[in-house]
């Protein structure tokens, strides 16, 4: 029982401190208060504090310096793909300008083959930080057949590429997502960098309840603003 009761103390610790740190309460660079301090005021043991501490650190929220102290590192937002990112990041407060730049019909004899569709429709979009500078460039391949057809002649619904799926009936129940590091290479003058800059590279896939293509997505985000967590077994 003791030990139950010294684990739900830890986790309401961990999700408190993670509270104020997301809603930026604690800004990036604060300084948490001591660890005497934590266990005073939460009222368990500083073993509790440093295992709370410890957690903290591994959702890249904090880091702590022996001697110094534990300071706030956390300085973004954490991001429901499911309403897309642009969405996201406006509702977490984060100034971000959406900037679309084509919409294309295309040919990809991969995914073609894979998921028997003879065209897809490319949404090329950019964005843009409160300071003006690009932090991303998606290409999002839809099916080019059926409600999508003439998606380049009448455009986003909303300007946004998740409405527009939403309208058409079309809704990604599963998937896969790769992420890896690469050089800007020719996308290196949309986003204004030099072509050997890394970024990150996310390449999304999502499917249907029955298996079809919803989206097949290519983001190349800037690692200063973009950090990807996951988290996995019992929470």
């Amino acid at each position: 029982m003791s030990a139950r009761v010294g684990f739900g103390k830890r986790s309401k610790l961990v999700e408190d401190l993670a509270r104020q740190i997301r809603s930026g309460l604690l800004p990036t660079g604060a300084r948490l208060p001591g660890e005497n301090r934590l266990a005073e005021l939460y009222q368990v043991s500083r073993g509790t504090v440093r295992s709370a501490l410890s957690e903290l650190q591994q959702r890249a929220l904090i880091t702590t310096q022996t001697g110094v102290g534990s300071f706030v590192t956390f300085d973004g937002v954490h991001l429901d793909q499911g309403v897309g990112w642009a969405r996201a990041l406006a509702e977490s407060g984060f100034t971000l300008t959406t900037e679309l730049i084509s919409i294309t019909t295309v040919r990809d004899q991969e995914l073609s083959e894979q998921f028997e569709v003879d065209s897809f429709v490319a949404v090329l979009r950019r964005r843009r930080a409160e300071n003006g500078h690009p932090v991303s460039l998606e290409r999002s391949l839809l099916p080019g057949d059926g409600p999508l057809a003439d998606l380049p002649e009448r455009g986003l619904v909303d300007d946004s590429v998740t409405a527009t799926l939403t309208a058409a009936g079309l809704r990604g129940v599963s998937g896969e997502q790769w992420i890896t590091i690469r050089a800007l290479d020719d996308q290196a003058e949309l986003l204004e960098r030099d072509p050997e800059e890394q970024f990150l590279q996310a390449v999304r896939t999502t499917l249907s309840a029955t298996g079809t293509l919803v989206e097949h997505v290519t983001s190349l985000l800037d690692p200063a603003r973009f950090r990807f967590h996951l988290r996995f077994g019992p929470q």
